[in-house]
């Protein structure tokens, strides 16, 4: 079947004899016959249904099932729904593996049927990485297969409440001749799970895969199929995860959970800006950004670095933040504040691993970015208290206002910072209406040693 134009085939091409596209041709079932009076008009006249004025539904709140991780309930919306289908995303070794092993063993200690469905490992190698998590991870059931139709018969046989299919993209349905992972397999036996989970209440979490891009492997038609689609993000090399709601049906999709990999698995942080905060350097280049991140305030630290370079063009390296939301700034920072790095390499980084997308960022580079090609630390003396800031830079040199506001500058007064750059109206400290405005308050030092 053409996923461009519909056109159907019996084998494959790799173009599409209906609109010539190329690599469009995905393998799916034949169709079912649909019985001698479908189709007719009286079946039709038949199977008309009254709608119902949404006033007059009646509609109660949904039960949940709290896993015993508050950074993983909150990010659900408050647990996870039976008969909710969850699709869990991220990188290799990120830890996927091992927060569903944690939730799954807190639900069992707390006397919900479990089921642990690997395609990747064996038992044992699962039985290996769950002696680390404690012994309530040891009491789930675990099945090692890859047949969709044995999964599926399993699941209807135990009825669990929770079950996580580790992962989705080894399970393979015979009626269909492609290999596992393909897309017609993936939208098959993600079809097959989601009958199962909405016919007998189970709260099936699938796994998935990521490509190169960090985007989420399979046809995009899955994420669709799902309620809820959660990304795990983080470096390997560093401690802090981050899990975000993408999509979330039963809740809000701004919420984020943090935490820290250890020796014995996830630990969850739930005052993740004093850790932040008491890394920070306040050398030049360094300064704190009061974020927000879902409903929660979180302070980070960003970094910059700018250095003479004699490459044309010079470089621009970014982590944590977006490549081209630092051209923007550098560009604003020339024109309207008087910092020109048209001659040197800018390097910019949240510290931790943290990643920020959120435009009340952008003062927060342009201050890092400006302490660090002159040299001076904001707030004018090495050693002093961090200086913390936050603020939407626009084209024309001003500041916009961001949200939460005020929940942001608590936040920063909660850990000691004292001096807090903002917009004006947001209550900070130091309340500043342009770029221009703003460096010269935070680098004091600077604007007399230029004066």
């Amino acid at each position: 079947m053409c996923s461009a134009c519909g056109h159907a085939e019996a084998r494959w091409h790799g173009r599409c004899p209906g609109c010539g596209a190329w690599n469009t041709l995905v393998e799916e079932p034949g169709a079912r016959s649909a019985g001698p009076t479908a189709g007719t008009g009286r079946a039709r006249a038949a199977a008309a249904r009254s709608p119902v004025l949404l006033a007059e539904v009646d509609a109660t709140e949904l039960p949940r099932l709290r896993c015993g991780i508050a950074e993983l309930d909150r990010v659900l919306g408050g647990g996870i729904v039976p008969g909710s289908l969850v699709l869990l995303g991220g990188a290799p070794g990120i830890g996927k593996s091992t927060l569903t092993n944690m939730a799954l063993g807190r639900l069992a200690a707390a006397g919900r049927r479990t089921l642990y469905v690997t395609g990747e490992e064996s038992a044992a190698q699962v039985r290996l990485r769950a002696a680390r998590l404690g012994d309530a991870a040891l009491q789930v059931p675990v099945l090692a297969e890859t047949d969709a139709d044995v999964v599926v018969a399993t699941l209807e046989r135990e009825c669990p409440d929770v079950c996580v299919i580790d992962s989705v993209q080894t399970l393979s349905a015979t009626e269909l001749s492609g290999a596992p992972g393909s897309v017609g397999q993936v939208r098959e036996v993600a079809g097959m799970l989601m009958r199962v989970a909405k016919q007998r209440g189970i709260a099936i979490v699938l796994v998935g895969h990521v490509t190169k891009d960090g985007a989420l492997a399979g046809p995009r038609v899955l994420e669709h199929l799902v309620d809820c689609v959660l990304q795990f993000e983080g470096e390997r090399e560093r401690t802090y995860r981050t899990l975000r709601a993408l999509k979330n049906r039963f809740g809000s999709t701004n919420e984020v959970g943090v935490f820290e990999m250890v020796a014995a698995g996830l630990v969850e942080v739930e005052d993740a800006s004093a850790r932040f905060v008491g890394a920070a350097t306040g050398a030049p280049g360094s300064v704190v950004l009061a974020s927000m991140e879902g409903t929660r305030p979180l302070l980070v630290e960003v970094q910059a670095l700018v250095s003479p370079s004699d490459i044309v063009p010079p470089r621009r390296v970014v982590n944590g933040v977006d490549r081209n939301r630092l051209a923007l700034v550098l560009a604003v920072l020339a024109r309207h504040a008087g910092v020109s790095t048209s001659a040197a390499d800018v390097f910019v980084n949240v510290a931790g691993g943290v990643r920020i997308d959120e435009p009340g960022a952008d003062l927060a580079i342009a201050l890092g970015v400006a302490s660090a090609a002159r040299g001076v630390p904001l707030g004018g003396s090495a050693g002093a208290t961090a200086v913390a800031c936050f603020g939407e830079v626009g084209l024309t040199g001003e500041l916009r206002h961001v949200g939460h506001a005020d929940r942001r500058v608590a936040e920063a007064a909660k850990f000691g910072l004292r001096t807090v750059i903002a917009p004006e109206g947001s209550g900070a400290t130091v309340s500043t209406g342009t770029l221009r405005a703003a460096v010269g308050a935070a680098l004091p030092s600077a604007r007399a040693r230029a004066a």
